[in-house]
């Protein structure tokens, strides 16, 4: 389907708003097209008193309206109606196009929500594979493409064509001579429409992506100025942010070379035509075939011909431009969702927690699979840990059962039911997360841990930081819980943020609990701390830990090794430190020893 079409679908609902606005415009445009007769009237009529034949001259007209025969007067009134129409055609004009624009408005706002939400939908195997930059350019940039097809494309070329026809039927009732000799010129203007279009869909498409690429230097580098400060590469950043500044510089310049050159073209077409009429005509009023003041109303109308003509070129070469972003766009709509709720999908109101992989495999390439052939079993409010080196699979693992990735083969079970036959969001709503790096909003502390449940009571948000064992710090802030805690948690130190993140998991209260590296950022005697608060969030919940640091999940339950995703051992702590294996090996390298202390609580529970 053609992009156009496609983008006015977003305007359906607003049909009887754009009904009024157009209907509004053919009225302005009604007017400026009776603007040059009082002109010819007064040239003919009062000026010199000729009149074409058949035609009375203007003191006529003004005596047969109002009773006067004077010049004078004639003239004023003809000036008043001059005056009257335009301003006439004026507020028309501003009505309707204040509609159009509202319209287009709410479009783009339509087509901005649902690229977001489609954004939101889409899975981490998407979003792993482009730059974050880049889908905010599209959400916030190539998004604004609608509002250009609608406004400088839809309205433009309706207002254009019934101009067009209204001032061509007049023209060539006036005279056709000067008519036809003034449209000389139209197939090479729209030579040069097409010409041109192609060439400037191509350079706004490379436009567009050297803007996403720039966008995305200038957020890496700024979301990463502590880095570069640190290790002192300022001047590098700037260098590339110069680069990709210049590559969007020469992109832009070609196509601003491109208009220009397109218009002088245009430009120098539509000289043409307004010369060879003029010749004509001159031939014409010095034969006496035409007076002055109808050479006058022609020449008027032939710039109302020649303006929407020229409008028409360059809202074609605009329609090409926003096209290239409107592409952009449908891209991420087109996208198909993997992870999407299958046909009969049901709710699973409260999860026991029991999860099992059967025969499970992941790729992200078929030649290189990520797991390959796992099977385990796993009994409500067990706790497993998953160990291995760095590309093993541990996270891959975790990732299947909130449904962020779905299995290339094999199944994944809750409670004996496949995920894909759950819908996501009850799925989701089941399994709280704890990550080693705690996501925080730039908003308030209270805000930040009330995301992990919605319309949740303030009594429900301080019982949970208290469990995280973050009261105590949040009342020392300036604010208490109202307190602001910067970008990414910023103001916060990495122990205060992952107790916001326990914090989450406390209040949402889900049976299941998945905790990816929760304490590996984290100094010893934080980490102590930290697991034993996680200790007690573990409490009666189905725990998957993936953690590198052996000593706090040793005594824990179940430890399950990945080796090149496949399960190569699995075992408590000890049982598979006597296997003499490869968990014996990462155990003896890490040089830890174990914290009884923790499993003790656990087991005490």
């Amino acid at each position: 389907m053609s992009i156009y079409l496609r983008t006015l679908r977003y305007f359906r609902a607003y049909t009887g708003q754009t009904i009024v606005a157009i209907v509004l415009m053919a009225a302005g445009i009604g007017f400026n097209l009776l603007a040059p007769w009082p002109v010819k009237y007064l040239i003919d009529g009062v000026l010199q008193n000729k009149t074409a034949p058949g035609v009375a001259g203007s003191r006529e007209v003004i005596a047969h309206w109002l009773g006067w025969t004077n010049s004078y007067g004639a003239a004023l009134v003809l000036s008043a109606v001059l005056l009257l129409i335009t301003v006439l055609a004026g507020l028309v004009n501003l009505f309707s196009n204040a509609l159009f624009i509202k319209v287009g408005l709410k479009a783009l706002l339509h087509l901005r929500t649902q690229i977001y939400t489609c954004l939101q939908a889409l899975p981490l195997q998407f979003h792993d594979a482009r730059r974050s930059s880049d889908s905010s350019f599209r959400v916030a940039y190539d998004s604004q493409s609608i509002q250009t097809i609608y406004n400088k494309g839809f309205t433009t070329i309706f207002g254009a064509i019934v101009t067009l026809v209204g001032a061509f039927s007049i023209m060539l009732k006036m005279n056709w001579q000067l008519t036809l000799v003034s449209l000389v010129v139209v197939p090479p203007l729209f030579w040069a429409i097409r010409h041109y279009g192609d060439r400037i869909r191509s350079e706004s498409t490379t436009i567009q992506e050297r803007e996403s690429d720039l966008l995305a230097t200038t957020q890496e580098g700024l979301g990463a100025i502590r880095m570069v400060q640190a290790f002192g590469r300022e001047s590098f950043e700037v260098s590339q942010f110069i680069r990709h500044a210049t590559r969007s510089l020469e992109a832009n310049f070609r196509l601003q070379m491109t208009s220009m050159r397109s218009a002088l073209v245009v430009t120098t077409l539509i000289a043409l035509g307004t010369s060879a009429m003029y010749y004509e005509g001159s031939v014409q009023v010095l034969a006496g075939n035409l007076s002055l003041g109808d050479l006058t109303v022609f020449v008027a109308y032939l710039a109302t011909l020649y303006q929407p003509i020229q409008q028409l070129t360059y809202t074609a070469w605009a329609l090409e431009g926003a096209a290239a972003g409107a592409q952009r766009c449908f891209e991420v709509l087109d996208r198909e969702e993997e992870t999407k709720d299958t046909p009969g999908a049901i709710d699973i109101p409260s999860a026991k927690g029991e999860i099992s992989f059967s025969g499970v495999v992941f790729h992200y390439d078929p030649k290189a699979p990520v797991l390959a052939g796992i099977d385990l079993a796993i009994a409500p409010g067990e706790t497993v840990a998953f160990v291995g080196g760095t590309g093993a699979g541990k996270s891959t693992l975790i990732s299947l059962v909130p449904r962020f990735y779905d299995p290339s083969a094999g199944v994944v079970r809750l409670d004996g039911h496949d995920l894909k036959s759950l819908k996501k969001a009850s799925l989701r709503a089941q399994i709280g997360m704890v990550l080693q790096d705690t996501l925080l909003f730039s908003s308030s502390i209270r805000e930040n841990i009330a995301y992990g449940r919605e319309g949740a009571t303030e009594a429900e948000i301080i019982e949970a930081a208290k469990r995280a064992q973050a009261y105590d710090f949040i009342m020392a802030q300036p604010q208490g819980f109202d307190t602001p805690v910067g970008e990414r948690g910023g103001h916060l130190s990495v122990g205060q943020r992952q107790r916001l993140g326990i914090a989450r998991a406390f209040l949402k209260n889900a049976p299941i609990l998945l905790l990816d590296e929760p304490t590996s950022a984290l100094d010893p005697s934080t980490e102590k701390a930290i697991m034993e608060t996680i200790a007690d969030l573990m409490k009666g919940r189905t725990t998957l830990i993936i953690t590198h640091r052996l000593s706090t999940i040793h005594h824990l339950g179940r430890v399950v090794l990945l080796e090149n995703g496949r399960i190569a051992e699995q075992g408590t702590g000890p049982q598979l430190l006597a296997l003499n294996g490869s968990y014996a090996r990462l155990y003896r390298a890490a040089g830890h020893e174990p914290e009884t202390s923790i499993n003790s609580k656990i087991q005490s529970s």
